[in-house]
């Protein structure tokens, strides 16, 4: 699929796929998010941004991004997986926590900076791994990069970037962590880590949860709703599932391991490859996709440096459940042992001091830059960031808070909503 930027001539294609949907024998039972995310941004109540600066909430960023996003790249930002309860869950799931408000405090001096690991940010809230930026932006992850560097924020970058580890790492100026699918061959998946270190990544971040598979249904329904000649970049770019071989020529951190390297993700994973990856590199080592005390538990036992609760952002398992209600019994299980970062469903500055407040050290973002990146490049991402970072010191303000550290768990109550 294209990487250059988008023209007029994809409004013909984004009012195809929309008269696809609504023609569609099974369109009546598309699920009500994918009906809303597929929209028309036309149905929005106000008039498109046409500049990042006009952006009053990180919303402007989605609907300015789908305007410009061909079909199926914007479905793949857009989708999750099954009938996506979960992906709806993890909005409504913020709705069950309420932040405590305190008066009469002084909070004119506000500091939001975090440490992770030696080093340091002055947010934190974080760039989470993301794949093919290229699709919103022919700049792509570069401009993800500099766009952290500017507003001193930590990236990770996927494994499935269209931009190497080692630009991303010259564009940011300073160590970006490194999200690791493993090549299903040990051999490539070593030579991959050896790769990341050697650039200067600083941290390892294993994903656990797409192991087992996950059903892209609003992403395949995009593909087949867009008319244009994907061979361009993808060489196998059928509309199935799981892509091939030719898709990978767009993921540089691919290059020289042959044939053996997909799947990325296969069902036969364990705890075991922690060890080997302990073997072969001294990167500090977390896990991604960490949804219950049980297996916060056996990532302590298993000497991981950091546990990180996630969902994927609603693609990886449809059960349901937010990531923000795994977020307590993840934090009473680690005890504090080791950092706990936590991403799904964040577009707040409340969501973000909710979590904070329940116990995260850190805060991630995925599709709101994706939103950014895909409107007006880096200058988009920039003020998504700022957008964030103004939210999240206002509702700092109103539980009384001056600094990260100093969020209370008395901030955050049931609210009994959602």
């Amino acid at each position: 699929m294209s990487h250059s930027a988008p023209t007029p001539s994809h409004d013909w294609d984004r009012r195809a796929f929309i008269g696809f949907l609504a023609a569609s024998p099974i369109a009546g039972g598309l699920p009500e998010v994918a009906r809303r995310i597929l929209a028309a941004p036309a149905q929005q109540q106000h008039a498109l941004i046409t500049e990042a600066g006009q952006a009053l909430e990180v919303f402007d960023f989605e609907s300015a991004a789908q305007n410009k996003m061909p079909p199926a790249h914007w479905a793949y930002v857009a989708t999750g997986v099954d009938n996506e309860d979960t992906l709806r869950a993890n909005r409504t799931g913020f709705q069950r926590f309420g932040l405590r408000a305190r008066r009469l405090i002084d909070v004119s001096r506000m500091d939001l900076g975090i440490t992770l690991f030696g080093q340091q940010f002055d947010s934190p809230v974080f760039i989470c791994p993301t794949g093919s930026n290229k699709l919103a932006h022919a700049e792509g992850e570069v401009a993800v990069a500099r766009a952290a560097k500017a507003k001193n924020t930590l990236q990770m970058l996927s494994t499935v970037a269209t931009t190497s580890i080692e630009d991303a790492i010259a564009a940011r100026g300073a160590p970006v962590w490194y999200q690791l699918y493993p090549p299903r061959d040990w051999e490539a998946c070593k030579k991959m880590v050896k790769r990341v270190e050697a650039a200067g990544s600083t941290v390892l971040v294993l994903t656990a949860d797409l192991n087992p598979g996950s059903d892209r249904i609003t992403l395949d329904r995009g593909r087949r709703a867009d008319t244009r000649k994907c061979e361009t970049c993808h060489e196998s770019a059928g509309g199935g599932r799981g892509g091939g071989l030719g898709d990978m020529k767009r993921k540089p951190m691919f290059d020289g391991l042959g044939p053996d390297m997909l799947p990325y993700t296969y069902p036969s994973v364990t705890w075991e490859l922690i060890k080997k990856l302990r073997d072969t590199v001294k990167m500090r080592i977390i896990v991604k996709g960490i949804a219950t005390r049980e297996d916060a538990a056996l990532a302590i036992k298993h000497g991981l440096d950091g546990v990180y609760v996630s969902n994927h952002g609603g693609r990886a398992d449809d059960g349901g459940r937010s990531s923000i209600e795994t977020l307590p019994e993840i934090v009473a299980e680690v005890k504090s042992r080791v950092p706990v970062l936590f991403d799904s469903g964040v577009r707040r500055g409340t969501d973000v001091v909710k979590a904070l407040a329940l116990g995260a050290d850190a805060v991630g973002i995925g599709r709101p830059y994706l939103w950014g990146l895909g409107a007006f490049g880096q200058p988009g991402v920039e003020k998504v960031l700022d957008l964030i970072r103004v939210e999240t010191i206002t509702a700092m303000r109103h539980v009384g808070a001056t600094s990260v550290k100093s969020i209370p768990r008395s901030a955050v109550v049931a609210s009994g909503r959602g």
